[in-house]
């Protein structure tokens, strides 16, 4: 025998067809010599970094949430101020119709009655017997805004 020959009775066909596949491309692993490499994946490594990633991405998003919330909450609130010196307003006794548009002065006299000017505080003689409140503006939808206000304590006198 020469050393190139092949014995076929030393090889084992049913061992050699269990080394064969019917569907090599569903191999896990590449079936011929140019074959792409595949390697198995840590699939604890997978899903960690997709939790990790979902989080950060949840945790933005609900950042981001929580500021429109804040912007909210605040922009309620100015409504409810406008609301409140609005009826605090519209409580007081006026001698003109007050036009949209225009700037008005809040004063309290000294019994704590309410009043409406067109006079600001600047202009007012020595002998004024009236506190300032604010300085307020009638929007289009008849509510009060507030440009200017003497402070006492945080709140509207």
């Amino acid at each position: 025998m020469k050393s190139n020959e092949i014995d076929v009775s030393k090889i084992d066909l049913d061992k050699m067809k269990e080394k064969t596949a019917e569907t090599p491309s569903l191999l896990p692993y590449a079936h011929t010599a140019g074959g792409a490499i595949i390697k198995p994946e840590d699939v604890g490594k997978i899903k960690g970094r997709a939790v990790s990633a979902m989080r950060e991405q949840t945790e933005m998003q609900m950042s981001q949430l929580y500021e429109q919330m804040q912007l909210l909450a605040e922009q309620a609130k100015k409504i409810q101020q406008r609301v409140e010196i609005s009826e605090r307003i519209y409580m007081v006794k006026m001698g003109f119709e007050p036009i949209i548009g225009k700037t008005y002065y809040l004063y309290r006299r000294e019994n704590g009655e309410d009043f409406l000017s067109l006079v600001a505080p600047n202009e007012w003689g020595r002998s004024k017997k009236m506190d300032y409140v604010a300085t307020v503006k009638l929007l289009a939808d008849h509510t009060w805004d507030v440009i200017e206000e003497q402070q006492k304590n945080g709140h509207i006198k």
